[in-house]
């Protein structure tokens, strides 16, 4: 399966020369990235309603997503706006999250989903799209293990570390 850095490296590779200053400068800063709130679903049946923690935890994983690829001198965060609303990965289906990213500057859009199984296992699908073409160029799966602050930090870490680690198969 195909990784963030590599695909988006070679995104940029492939891009035509210009020749324009602000481009370059653009392309010198790293690929512009929309990062999208990721949507969480819970089937666990838990009785306790965790619907606060769930959405604090879902933001603290998008805080880090984002700082850890805006660390990276490979990528730019950018941030598209979607109306009155923050933008939903529910709007990538009429068309309406491209060109908003597109319009932000966006080179990629990362978007995905969480789903909570069970009270043990967890569900993290991601999917990187052109924001020109709109092409899938990556979707990856990952499960990670608990409900904590920890497990949400651990799972975080891992799915940046596979998504930027390894080059396309």
């Amino acid at each position: 399966m195909r990784h963030l850095v590599p695909v988006l490296a070679s995104c940029l590779w492939l891009t035509p020369a210009c020749g324009r200053a602000e481009e370059s400068r653009a392309k010198a800063q790293g690929v512009a990235v929309a990062v999208i709130d990721f949507d969480y679903i819970d089937t666990s049946g838990e009785e306790r309603d965790q619907r606060m923690e769930h959405a604090a935890r879902l933001g603290g994983f998008m805080n880090a997503l984002r700082g850890d690829l805006a660390k990276s001198a490979a990528f730019r965060i950018v941030t598209p706006t979607c109306g009155s609303e923050p933008c939903e990965s529910a709007s990538l289906g009429d068309g309406s999250l491209l060109g908003s990213a597109r319009a932000a500057g966006a080179d990629i859009v990362l978007v995905g989903g969480v789903h909570k199984m069970s009270t043990l296992v967890q569900w993290a699908e991601i999917m990187v799209i052109d924001a020109a073409s709109g092409r899938v160029l990556d979707k990856k799966l990952f499960t990670f293990r608990g409900d904590t602050d920890e497990a949400w930090r651990r799972a975080e870490a891992f799915i940046f570390d596979e998504m930027t680690a390894r080059p396309p198969s």
